[in-house]
């Protein structure tokens, strides 16, 4: 495949269909979450509507969307600064190893410290090794001493 027909975008409404189909392809995958796609759509329209929130990215070969990854805005007070958590990232399955995930969060990163963001955070379902290894390998370390709880309010 030639490098020079992937590329990565800010995501627009357009992307709207294809984000929501990954996204199904994703919570898939991981026990923690069930594929809604008009929650789907909804979420990821309230980023795109409210650039304060964050960042939706798109990773594109020939203009079809084949990968995304959300970036969402918040402050640590520990560093002192702007940090990002990094959510819904995925590649489409038959894009796989090619080293396109890789790209997409190097993009991410290099945005994301020309912004000013001092620190990335992400979630990772605990029995998806493969998501593991591959958040390991791009340079992210385990808090271990963390633990996460969530409590929805609607």
């Amino acid at each position: 495949m030639m490098e020079a027909c992937f590329g990565i975008d800010p995501a627009t409404h357009q992307d709207l269909p294809a984000m929501v189909e990954l996204l199904g392809e994703l919570f898939s995958i991981e026990e923690e979450f069930v594929a809604d796609a008009e929650v789907q759509a909804r979420g990821l329209r309230l980023i795109l509507d409210t650039p304060a929130l964050g960042r939706l990215f798109v990773l594109k070969k020939a203009g079809r969307v084949i990968g995304m990854a959300s970036l969402l805005f918040s402050v640590s007070t520990a560093r002192g600064g702007l940090a990002g958590v990094l959510e819904d990232v995925i590649v489409a399955a038959e894009f796989r190893r090619l080293k396109l995930g890789r790209r997409l969060i190097e993009h991410i990163r290099q945005w994301a410290a020309a912004q000013g963001i001092v620190r990335l955070t992400l979630l990772a379902d605990r029995d998806n090794g493969a998501a593991l290894g591959f958040y390991e390998n791009e340079g992210f370390t385990r808090a271990d001493s963390m633990v996460v709880y969530r409590y929805h309010l609607g």
